[in-house]
């Protein structure tokens, strides 16, 4: 089996680590199809098209030669193992799109470009064959010398690259300024951008553009600050979170971004101007009078240009994601991981139990009023009623009786539910984040079944410290005189009622919460924190009532026996009773009250966890809660499904080849990588539909 390549975290940032050699030469021989004085080669056909898979059968041939020439550093026409291993190396290196633009224009090997070969590529690139670049301008007797006789090295020309498509962009505005005025039409300033600078036009901006400039002529001061502006859109995120802070929600005025961008001197009134003009034709209708001269992080986003300057780093991340959690994780890795869910989990669940702990009061006390074995008239007519009498006769703090053996209980409780459920989950959801509905359940239900062990002895002194207020005249009751009382086995009784009663309703809650989130989700399946909290939420509906008769034996077991009252001696001798004694409608008694208190305590609870994971999210190499990613820049959805094959650095090699094209312009004739990687994602996305 091919050992492939893993992320590893360096510094906080993603490394892709080469393949094994001998992994790497199977590969090679696989596609290799000459065979020469004993060594085997692969010719251009069979690396770009047949490896690579970013050209047709069909391609251009010189297309084809140029792009094989990057791997072919002999430039015989043919691909050596070595040469193979060694554009690997290259791809691993986080510089490797100037790399890859270096040696497609080093066209003879020699570790220089010369004017001749900066041309004879430039040349075929569609940018130039549709707005025809200055070869005799100043831009190239700078870079050449004025005779063009000077050869740039790799940092010469990578920062050629960097001012290339800036130029081209003021050629073509002064081959378009017809009148010489300084100013092109809406049509012709269109034209430039899609041609010239598309590589940073998201589909929003693309289809504005003449909406930008209301039809009208474009001066060129206006022309260079919305292209310095795009280039300038992550220096916008900043200034746009310093004024925001972490509320990423924030509606900023322009006086407000223009107070924090004059500490940022690249930074123009006009292209504060520009940004804001555009963050109001994302809202034409509706809410555009609301935030008419505001911008939000949403805006922002929709106008960021494609960050391909970091796409194999991204690539790397996504394609490991997607691949699932990695096999290899040690014992103490996931150890560190599962004791990191057990924290976040701990303090999850107190914020839940506390914030709801009054109507588990008021549902245990109903819950253990009796209405056939007991003379007398009952002391609660419903929830209304004991909340308001429990008040009166017992204080505020009335509501809280138990609160703190709950809150030791709950931590743990909460903490051994949602570990195990994540911990069985995860090994049960397959490379594509899939997980069938009956392993779903057995992932709850085994993460109901772990915390009663732990949580049964707190759960039954919780419930003696709740019913004990109602015996006004009986003696102290506290925690530590209910554990002597009751003994270690006491302690446990009721635990089959509560395996009966926890085991099913995780079983029910957490496979309708996952599947609430998709449903909340939005269009790139991010989860907000509202949608996280009513899926939660409405989880809790349906597992809460269903498993109300074993809440209401489980209760009934575990109080302290009265005078009066029937004695139960088990789960079956406890059900049989309140059949014959009060009615099938006993067995549902607190049901409102139940799904009152868990409803909203786990929905607080639930996203307060995912909440703790995004903002204290640790990489232990497993897989990341469904509905958690920030939403990514459009490039993501470039990236296509990696090839068995593609080994090592081989990973990033598509990626890497369409950055050429997005990142720098280079667009060869046939030469669309991203539009290939467009169509295998769309593929892939519609057999997943299906």
């Amino acid at each position: 089996m091919l050992k492939t390549a893993t992320c590893e975290n360096l510094l906080g940032l993603p490394v892709l680590k080469k393949a094994d050699v001998e992994d790497l030469r199977s590969v090679f021989l696989k596609y290799a199809t000459l065979e020469k004085d004993g060594e085997h080669y692969m010719t251009p056909k069979d690396f770009v098209i047949k490896y690579l898979g970013i050209e047709k059968e069909d391609a251009d041939p010189t297309t084809l030669a140029l792009l094989a020439g990057v791997v072919d550093e002999t430039k015989d026409g043919l691909i050596s193992f070595v040469e193979f291993q060694a554009f690997e190396s290259l791809l691993c290196s986080p510089d490797a799109l100037y790399l890859l633009a270096f040696q497609l224009f080093d066209s003879n090997g020699n570790g220089y470009v010369s004017y001749d070969e900066f041309k004879s590529v430039m040349s075929q690139t569609h940018i130039h064959q549709h707005i025809p670049f200055d070869w005799e301008g100043e831009f190239c007797k700078m870079y050449f010398g004025w005779d063009k006789k000077k050869d740039l090295s790799y940092a010469e020309f990578t920062q050629l690259l960097q001012s290339l498509q800036y130029e081209h962009a003021r050629v073509a505005f002064r081959m378009r300024d017809k009148n010489k005025n300084g100013f092109i039409t809406a049509l012709d300033f269109s034209d430039i951008m899609i041609t010239v600078r598309k590589h940073m036009l998201t589909p929003f901006v693309e289809e504005n553009l003449v909406s930008l400039v209301g039809g009208k002529q474009v001066s060129f001061p206006y022309f260079t600050g919305l292209n310095h502006l795009l280039s300038s859109m992550e220096l916008v995120k900043k200034i746009y979170r310093q004024v925001a802070g972490n509320n990423l929600k924030a509606e900023v005025t322009r006086e407000e971004f223009l107070i924090a961008a004059q500490k940022v001197s690249q930074v123009t009134p006009l292209e504060v101007d520009i940004l804001f003009h555009l963050c109001d034709l994302i809202n034409p209708t509706g809410l555009s009078t609301q935030l008419k001269g505001r911008i939000t992080y949403e805006a922002i986003e929709r106008i960021a240009p494609l960050e391909e300057g970091t796409l194999p780093y991204e690539m790397v991340e996504a394609q490991r994601r997607k691949e699932g959690p990695q096999q290899n994780r040690g014992i103490v890795v996931q150890l560190a991981e599962s004791a990191y869910r057990f924290f976040l989990g701990g303090i999850a669940g107190g914020c839940g139990a506390t914030a709801v702990y009054p109507i588990d009061l008021v549902k245990t006390r109903l819950q253990n009023q009796r209405s056939g074995s007991y003379v007398g008239e009952l002391m609660y007519k419903n929830s209304f009623d004991c909340f308001r009498k429990v008040i009166r006769h017992e204080g505020f703090f009335g509501l809280y009786s138990g609160l703190v053996p709950q809150l030791m209980g709950v931590a743990p409780e909460k903490a051994i539910k949602l570990t195990v459920n994540d911990l069985v989950r995860d090994k049960f959801t397959n490379k594509d984040g899939e997980i069938v509905l009956p392993a779903e359940m057995l992932a709850g239900g085994c993460g109901g079944m772990c915390q009663v062990m732990f949580t049964n002895p707190l759960e039954i002194v919780k419930i003696r410290l709740q019913v004990a207020g109602e015996i006004q005249s009986g003696p102290r009751v506290s925690a530590l005189s209910v554990c002597r009382e009751l003994g270690f086995a006491g302690l446990y009784k009721g635990a089959s009622a509560c395996f009966l009663r926890d085991i099913p309703f995780s079983a029910i809650y957490f496979p309708v919460y996952a599947h609430g989130k998709k449903y909340l989700a939005d269009e790139n399946g991010h989860n907000s924190i509202p949608s996280l909290l009513l899926a939660a939420t409405v989880a809790g509906a349906p597992a809460a009532s269903l498993v109300t008769p074993a809440d209401v034996i489980k209760t009934r077991l575990q109080v302290k026996e009265r005078e009066g009252f029937t004695v139960y001696k088990g789960l079956l001798d406890c059900s049989r009773k309140i059949w014959k004694e009060e009615g099938g409608k006993a067995f549902w008694k607190g049901a409102p009250a139940r799904m009152f208190r868990s409803c909203p305590q786990f929905g607080v609870t639930l996203m307060v966890y995912e909440v703790l994971q995004r903002t204290f999210y640790i990489d232990f190499g497993g897989r990341r809660p469904e509905g958690s990613e920030v939403k990514k820049a459009p490039s993501i959805m470039d990236l296509p499904p990696p090839n068995p094959d593609h080994i090592g650095g081989y990973r990033l090699a598509v990626a890497t080849f369409a950055g050429i094209e997005r990142k720098f312009g280079l667009a060869l004739p046939k030469f669309t990588p991203s539009q290939i990687i467009q169509a295998q994602v769309q593929k892939e996305v519609g057999v997943q539909a299906s």
